[in-house]
C-alpha cells in the first residue's frame, strides 16, 4: 500500500529544494560544455548512461521490475513525451531566446494542475492556490522579461515551441499520476523515460543538425558525469518518488525555483550579472510556493 499525502511535508520541501538547485546547477553544466557536446546530445548521452545505471540498480533491488502490470502503454506514453518535451526545449532555443525560454517552459506548473484537475481525482487546487501558481510566475517574468521584447515570426516558433514543450511535461506527469504508474516503483517510472529518451534524443541531436561530440575535454567527462550520476539518476529518481507520494501540482510549484537557482549558479560560476529584479523575482516566486502549499 503506497502512503499517499494530501501535502508537502518537511522531507518533500528540503528534498525538493535540493532538486531545484540541482537543476538550476544543470542549467551551467549544459552552457560550459555546450562547444563540446551539442546540447540535444548532452540530453541523449545522459539518457544512456542513467538507463545503464538505474537499470542496473533496478535488476537488483527492485522485484517488479519485470512484472506485468499493465504499464507498458502508459510508460511508452511518458517515455515518448518526456523526448519530445526535451527536443522541443533545445529546438526552440534555436529560434527564441533563452529568457523568454524560461517563461514560456514555466507554464508547465499550470498544465500540471489542470491536467490533475480532470484526470487526477484528490489533486485538484483552490482558488487561492492557482492565485500562488500565478504569482509564481510572475516571480519568473519579473526575473527574466527585462530583456523581453515584441516577437519577430521566427521567435513566435520557438515561443509555441517551448510553450508545447511545457505542455509535455505537465502532460508526463499527469499521465504518470492518472494511470497505473501511479502504482509502479519509481525505478520502473523512470527507465520508460530514459530507455526510450537514450534513442529518441541522439537521432534528434542528428536530425536538427547539432555538431554532436566534438571532443571530450576535462569539462565535458565532469559535466556528463554529472548529469548522467546525479541529475538523471538521482534526482529524477527522487523526483518520481515524490510524485508517487505527493499531489503533483503543489511539487511542480516547487519547479519554479529551477531558473532562480540556474541565475545563482551563473552568477556563480559563470560570472553572469545578477539584477536588481531577482530578489523581487524570488520574493514572489517564495510568496506563491508558499500560497499554493498552505494547508487550507
Amino acid at each position: 500500500m503506497i502512503d499517499r499525502k494530501d501535502h508537502l511535508d518537511g522531507i518533500a520541501m528540503g528534498a525538493l529544494v535540493v532538486l531545484c538547485m540541482s537543476w538550476g546547477a544543470q542549467q551551467v553544466a549544459i552552457k560550459l560544455i555546450a562547444s563540446d557536446i551539442s546540447p540535444v546530445m548532452q540530453a541523449g548521452l545522459r539518457s544512456i548512461g542513467a538507463t545503464v545505471l538505474v537499470g542496473a540498480w533496478a535488476i537488483v533491488a527492485d522485484k517488479t521490475l519485470f512484472e506485468r502490470d499493465g504499464t507498458l502503454s502508459w510508460g511508452i506514453a511518458a517515455g515518448l513525451l518526456f523526448s519530445a518535451e526535451f527536443l522541443l526545449i533545445y529546438w526552440g532555443l534555436t529560434y527564441t531566446n533563452a529568457s523568454r525560454a524560461v517563461i514560456y517552459l514555466y507554464t508547465a506548473p499550470f498544465f500540471v494542475a489542470i491536467g490533475s484537475q480532470w484526470f487526477v481525482p484528490g489533486e485538484r487546487l483552490s482558488r487561492i492556490q492557482f492565485f500562488g501558481l500565478g504569482i509564481a510566475f510572475v516571480g519568473i517574468v519579473v526575473a527574466f522579461g527585462e530583456s523581453f521584447t515584441l516577437p519577430s515570426r521566427q521567435m513566435l516558433i520557438g515561443d509555441s515551441m517551448l510553450i508545447a514543450a511545457g505542455a509535455l511535461w505537465g502532460a508526463t506527469t499527469v499521465v504518470i499520476k492518472a494511470g497505473p504508474l501511479a502504482n509502479s516503483s519509481a525505478s520502473k517510472t523512470l527507465l520508460y523515460q530514459l530507455a526510450l529518451s537514450a534513442v529518441i534524443l541522439p537521432i534528434g541531436s542528428i536530425a536538427l543538425n547539432e555538431p554532436g561530440i566534438v571532443r571530450w575535454s576535462g569539462p565535458a567527462i565532469i559535466s556528463m558525469s554529472y548529469q548522467t550520476i546525479w541529475i538523471a539518476s538521482f534526482t529524477f529518481f527522487a523526483w518520481f518518488w515524490l510524485v508517487r507520494h505527493y499531489p503533483a501540482p503543489k511539487l511542480s510549484s516547487f519547479t519554479f525555483l529551477t531558473p532562480i537557482f540556474g541565475v545563482l549558479a551563473g552568477w556563480l560560476v559563470l560570472d553572469e550579472p545578477l539584477t536588481r529584479s531577482l530578489l523581487i523575482a524570488v520574493t514572489l516566486v517564495a510568496a506563491g510556493v508558499y500560497l499554493v502549499n498552505k494547508r487550507i
